[in-house]
Formats: C-alpha cells, structure tokens, sequence
C-alpha cells in the first residue's frame, strides 16, 4: 500500500520562544534528546513516505545543514528531503498557506518515463495528495500510516485533520466536531469539522492530508506555485472548506504538545 508524500511547515521565526530561537531555529529545538523536526521525519520515513519538502525561512539553512538531502529512522531505509526556502526566494516566510502553494509544484512532481512533469498528482495515485504538518509540535506516536492516506483518498474530501482534545492555552478550541452518521463518520473519533456552535469544540493540530484542489482555483486565489510570494494564511480556507463539507476529521488522543513557549519545552523535557 503507498503512501503520500509529505510537506513539513518549518519557516516561522518562533517569537513566543526568543531568546531560545534568536540563534536557532524551533524545529532544531530538542525535545527529549532529539530536535523536533526530526521526530516527524523518522515516523514520515518508516511509514515509506515517498519524500518530503520542508518549507523554510528564518534560520533555515541550519535545517538544511542538519539534516540534508534524505533522513531516515533506525529502522527504515533514508527518505529524499527537499526544501522550500522562502528567505532566499522571497526575504521571509510566507506565512502558511502561502508557502504551502510555493511548494506544491515541486512536492507533487512526478516522474514519466524519465521526464519530470507537473501532472497534478504525486506519483502515488495520490490526485495531488500530500500530508501536512507543522514542525514545531510534538506527536512521538502518530504513524502517518498509508491505509490512512488511503481512506483519504477514497473519499470526497478536500482535506483530513487530525484534531486534539484542547490544551490550556487553546480552552475554547478551534473547529466543531462531528461523529456518526450526520458526520458520515466510519467509526469512533472519526466524522468532520463542522462550523455548528454547539457541537463539541477541539484543537487544531497541525496534522492533516489534503488534496491539491484544495489550494487550487476557485477555492483558492493565490496563483500556482505563488510566484509573486503572497504571504497567506490557512486557516480561512480551511473554514471556506469546512463549510462547504469537504473536511474530515479524526480525533487524536495520545501525546501532542505545541511547543510554543520555552516553558512547554521546558515541561517536555522533565516529563517520564
């Protein structure tokens, strides 16, 4: 069963976490012996992600310089790594929806008979799907699993998150959820992002599968491959979708930090 390729969110300049960042990335941070960023790329690796670009701005070239052209896990083979270097292209980050549109071209290449083409998909019957995540969150258990990647594809959505129960720095969460059969849910935790205020709220976490169309037109207005820079944010296209009822969504119980405060880097790093 193959997996989809992946893009890892790793441009930001990491205010909340000055001074610590002042001199180093926050993906580079370490958590528990291990930079952040590198715990996402051994469990994109041993799930046989075909590759995966990370995108980035601030410090990013000591990203590059850590970890290369390919990275793998103690028990996996290495995984190509590309990136997206929105400093040297553009001065700064493109916030998140604008530096995913940057590197799509280049993240759903696919190769035909020896001629590397933009043909819409990644090479893995994906229709141009791809997982998402940011780099500076903790999730040391999630599998990014192929029959997940599959299930998404076999549906009709435009997108899949993951969703957690809300940390103390989030109370109120950010999206509605939905289970059962007015979700079209397969099981328990599974349903959709709903935009109902009354349905039980959750926290965003970073994760999710999404397709190109997604941030293709009409539903999104930043030309392909953003050639101009467009600094742009996700999270209004991700409503526009969720009111549409494009967006699936999973609840995800086992360890998740935002590791947006030294003082969470802080706890991580004293915990079991």
């Amino acid at each position: 069963m193959k997996n989809l390729p992946a893009l890892v969110l790793a441009a930001g300049r990491g205010e909340r976490m000055r001074p610590l960042t002042d001199a180093m990335p926050k993906p580079l941070l370490k958590v528990r012996g291990k930079p952040l960023l590198q715990w996402h790329l051994e469990a994109l690796a041993r799930a046989g992600c075909p590759k995966t670009m990370i995108n980035t701005a601030w410090l990013g070239g000591q990203i590059q310089a850590a970890f290369g052209t390919a990275w793998g896990a103690p028990d996996s083979a290495a995984m190509p790594l590309e990136y997206s270097d929105e400093q040297a292209d553009f001065g700064g980050a493109l916030e998140t929806a604008g530096g995913i549109v940057r590197a799509l071209p280049r993240l759903l290449k696919t190769f035909s008979q020896g001629e590397s083409q933009d043909s819409g998909n990644s090479g893995d019957g994906g229709e141009g799907a791809f997982w998402l995540v940011a780099g500076d969150v903790y999730l040391p258990q999630f599998a990014f699993e192929a029959a997940q990647a599959q299930a998404f594809l076999a549906s009709e959505d435009w997108a899949h998150v993951w969703l957690v129960p809300n940390p103390a720095h989030n109370p109120q969460g950010d999206f509605g959820f939905q289970n059962g059969p007015q979700g079209r849910g397969v099981g328990p935790g599974v349903g959709r992002v709903v935009m109902d205020e009354g349905a039980p709220r959750y926290t965003y976490s970073t994760l999710g599968l999404y397709r190109r169309a997604f941030f293709e037109a009409p539903h999104c207005d930043i030309p392909w491959g953003n050639p101009q820079g467009v600094r742009a944010a996700l999270a209004p296209l991700l409503r526009r979708a969720i009111e549409g009822g494009r967006v699936g969504a999973t609840l995800y119980e086992g360890p998740w930090t935002d590791v947006g405060t030294p003082e969470r880097l802080a706890e991580l790093n004293q915990g079991p």
